[in-house]
């Protein structure tokens, strides 16, 4: 099989260019800062001593404008909502902790301050939050509720112009919040609304956590959630209100909003669709946490291709030891990783900017998407780093079990990654229903006729696809296997094809849910995931074939060329079952697929360390003493 050649030699800065992109300035700034000492690792520190080195480093960034990118200038913010997800990202190259920090400060204590409040909130606090005078939490997660947010079960009541934020029981407690164990002054409290009898649906409220000494304030409980499998430099924390008031301003406003006299008002009419859209308004922060996984993932991936190269085992015929990098079995360990690693960065970098470009008056359709991508992504990022940092340590050996070699913090560290800022497959889900909007008539009327129409259109659909739509991918799959493989559009029309027929069939079977919306819903569960992983693979290869359009040097463009075939092509493998099972692969050409992928490793291998030097982490963040041992 001939596989395209690649280049001898390619420069890594030529490819860093490609993946800086956008905000290409501000990474080499952040970049830079994060090389200084003081942003070194948390190495045989105590959770104590981390959690201080934590707040001094975030100090320090809050000492630089970078904080204040996503806010508002009128407070002295930058107007930049891209370049301030950009700068959360890459402090994922180091200690996530910080990361996480910082997250919880400026990006959803402080976001939800200045996206669900109004100026009035916007006036009194944003400074305070962007230099740290005012440092907060985002009490949103409750012992009984995580991902069911809708009915979390702390209430606020209206009584005399003000509110009483209340604990009814252990189960409404807010559980594993950031910044409330040891320096939180303030959070960000979602609650039920209660005005006079009437139950409004959850709103956020300013309280008071601390008084000026750093005491509990009166009626908040606050208990430290202890030490955790990583992440110890965010002192988590548990919050409970036993009847706290807060006066009237302290609700965040702008979806929601109660006069002196107790009437409600909303620019939203409906209570489910206006929590549906508040919710939707804080998407930064399960962007941030997807770009911080991949983040991490670089590392992994440069200090396990970098210890490949380094290692020797076994020798050759001739005496020779081998570099274990140059066999087949570890190369199928980190290279399909790396092309996946470049797919998602490629994904992640086109999801920022559409957050950064869309406007605040866009249709409801268009932020339901950008709400759908940011959740797919988070997903299939935080996935891809528990899988890959794994891979990664097992490439490393026992080195890499060694806490000094840093690959056992990040796995620690990543992992509750793929359940906070959204359970994964609570998220797969929300991206399918995204999906399911086109059926919406179909599944609005339920009457015989309409069921009948239903299932004849699907028989029809069914005759075509198996006719038109065979025919389409038949007529990209002439020639020989190493002709087929590397044809762009027949990847994409691949992948297109399968999540059609997925979405389809989910629509199917989820139309017979009039007599038992849960039980048919719940039994279709695994084809509802499927439709919303499969969606989100397709729109990641999109943009990995958008990302190489923008690559300018011709070498570094070619070189990227391979990458994404590895991608695709891997991802067909993964995923080989459904093609043959569907037809869309034959047996013969289904084992070439695997072949095709063994020869692009091989063809890849030489460029392995180029394509992780084009992370640009900074060396600090690589100084494993098994790379020089």
């Amino acid at each position: 099989m001939d596989v395209p050649e690649v280049p001898s030699k390619v420069a890594p800065d030529a490819l860093t260019a490609v993946l800086d992109g956008r905000w290409a300035e501000l990474r080499r700034g952040v970049r830079a800062q994060m090389a200084e000492a003081r942003f070194r690792d948390p190495v045989d520190l105590g959770i104590e001593e981390h959690r201080a080195q934590v707040l001094d480093q975030l100090r320090a960034l809050a000492a630089t404008d970078r904080p204040g990118l996503g806010f508002d200038p009128a407070y002295g913010g930058g107007g930049d909502v891209g370049g301030s997800v950009t700068s959360f990202e890459l402090l994922g190259y180091g200690d996530l902790s910080l990361m996480v920090k910082a997250g919880v400060q400026w990006g959803l204590f402080g976001g939800a301050v200045q996206l669900l409040g109004t100026e009035r909130h916007h006036e009194r606090y944003l400074r305070g939050i962007m230099n740290l005078d005012v440092l907060g939490c985002f009490a949103m997660t409750e012992h009984g509720h995580g991902s069911d947010v809708q009915h979390l079960r702390t209430t606020a009541t209206c009584v005399d112009g003000g509110f009483v934020i209340h604990t009814p029981d252990d189960m409404a407690r807010k559980e594993y919040i950031g910044n409330a164990a040891r320096d939180g002054r303030m959070a960000v409290v979602f609650a039920q609304l209660i005005t006079g009898s009437e139950e409004r649906g959850v709103h956020a409220f300013l309280v008071p956590i601390r008084d000026e000494s750093g005491a509990p304030a009166p009626g908040v409980s606050i208990e430290d959630c202890g030490p955790k499998a990583g992440l110890n430099g965010v002192d988590n924390g548990r919050l409970a209100f036993d009847n706290v008031r807060v006066p009237r301003e302290a609700l965040l406003n702008r979806f929601g909003d109660v006069a002196e006299d107790g009437t409600y008002s909303s620019p939203i009419e409906s209570d489910s669709r206006r929590f549906f859209t508040m919710l939707g308004t804080l998407i930064r922060g399960r962007v941030s946490v997807g770009g911080s996984a991949g983040s991490a993932t670089k590392r992994a991936l440069a200090l396990a291709v970098r210890y490949g190269e380094h290692r020797r085992q076994f020798a050759k015929p001739d005496g020779d030891e081998v570099v274990i990098l140059d066999y087949l079995g570890h190369q199928r360990k980190l290279l399909p990783a790396l092309a996946k690693t470049y797919a998602l960065h490629f994904a992640q970098e086109e999801l920022v900017s559409k957050l950064h470009d869309i406007d605040a008056s866009a249709p409801e359709e268009e932020q339901r998407e950008l709400e759908s991508r940011a959740a797919g992504l988070k997903a299939l990022n935080t996935w891809h780093a528990t899988a890959t940092i794994q891979a990664a340590r097992e490439a490393c050996g026992g080195a890499g079990y060694l806490a000094e070699n840093i690959l056992p913090g990040l796995k620690a560290d990543t992992d509750v990654f793929t359940t906070f800022e959204g359970d994964n497959t609570v998220l797969l889900q929300l991206v399918a229903k995204g999906l399911l909007t086109s059926y919406k008539q179909d599944f609005e009327d339920l009457s015989p006729l309409a069921t009948a129409r239903f299932v004849t259109d699907q028989v029809v659909s069914a005759i075509l696809e198996r006719t038109s739509v065979r025919k389409a991918l038949e007529s990209l799959t002439e020639g020989s296997d190493s002709d087929v493989f590397f044809r762009r559009e027949w990847q994409l029309r691949l992948f297109e094809d399968r999540e059609e027929h997925v979405v389809e069939g989910v629509a199917k079977r989820l139309r017979k849910a009039a007599a038992d919306p849960f039980g048919v819903f719940n039994a279709a569960q695994d084809h509802v995931l499927r439709a919303g992983r499969v969606h989100v693979e397709r729109l990641v290869l999109e943009a990995f074939v958008a990302g190489i359009e923008r690559c300018e040097d011709p070498d570094a463009r070619a070189l990227l060329e391979r990458v994404c075939d590895l991608y695709a092509l891997s991802a067909i493998e993964e995923d080989l079952a459904w093609f043959l099972g569907h037809g869309r692969l034959t047996a013969s050409r289904g084992k070439a697929v695997t072949s095709a992928v063994n020869r692009l490793c091989a063809e890849l291998r030489p460029h392995a360390r180029t394509l992780v030097d084009a992370f640009a982490i900074p060396e600090q963040f690589l100084a494993a003493p098994m790379l020089t041992s």
